[in-house]
């Protein structure tokens, strides 16, 4: 398996045959008891050569159902907001913070974010993204605990670095609003687009 140390970038194929494998083992993950209640563990999915890796928090319902990304309401705000952003989402890699579903839309514990956080740095491994890009604030939070900064500080509290390019031990980290979050508050669909459209810089 593809450790956390690698220091030179994959081949398509060396990343192609490192993902199945990893695939498989989340398909078949049985780390914490989310897989009691799922249907589909959520693999990631897009370019596995896409400068920029979209980390979100957890399948929604839809997404359990028929095992892929973005499909739900939160997809549909997604696929809005990459569109306004001028980016094609086949041009950026996809994955979960939690690779299943939490039951009744809850928060994720702690115990169940780090059941999957192997999974997560080894995608990290394999892609080997220029740009992390996490959405909301879980998310967020365990990318910055990756890269050792310390979420409880006042400057990294996600209101305030919510749209900001932070670079933490050579990695570009560019959190963003989780697409969710437009359901509830449509108001900020304007600033959120904003932030958004600064994802296409990282595609040039």
């Amino acid at each position: 398996m593809v450790g956390n140390d690698l220091t030179e970038q994959l081949s398509l194929p060396e990343k192609q045959e490192s993902l199945e494998v990893l695939n498989y083992q989340i398909r078949a993950c049985e780390r914490c008891g989310l897989s009691a209640t799922r249907r589909h563990a959520l693999v990631g999915e897009g370019d596995v050569e896409a400068r920029i890796m979209i980390v979100a928090l957890s399948p929604g319902a839809k997404e359990d159902v028929q095992n892929r990304m973005f499909i739900g309401p939160s997809g549909q705000v997604f696929n809005k907001l990459l569109q306004a952003a001028g980016i094609d989402r086949k041009l950026v890699f996809m994955t979960n913070l939690v690779k299943c579903i939490l039951p009744k839309n809850r928060k994720p514990a702690m115990a169940e974010i780090e059941a999957c956080s192997y999974f997560l740095n080894e995608e990290i491994s394999i892609i080997r993204p220029e740009v992390i890009v996490p959405l909301g604030y879980y998310a967020t939070r365990t990318v910055l605990l990756k890269y050792h900064a310390n979420p409880q500080e006042a400057a990294m509290s996600f209101s305030k670095i919510n749209g900001k390019l932070l670079v933490l031990e050579d990695k570009k980290i560019f959190p963003l609003p989780h697409p969710a979050a437009l359901l509830y508050n449509p108001s900020f669909e304007p600033d959120t687009i904003e932030k958004y459209k600064k994802l296409k810089s990282f595609l040039q």
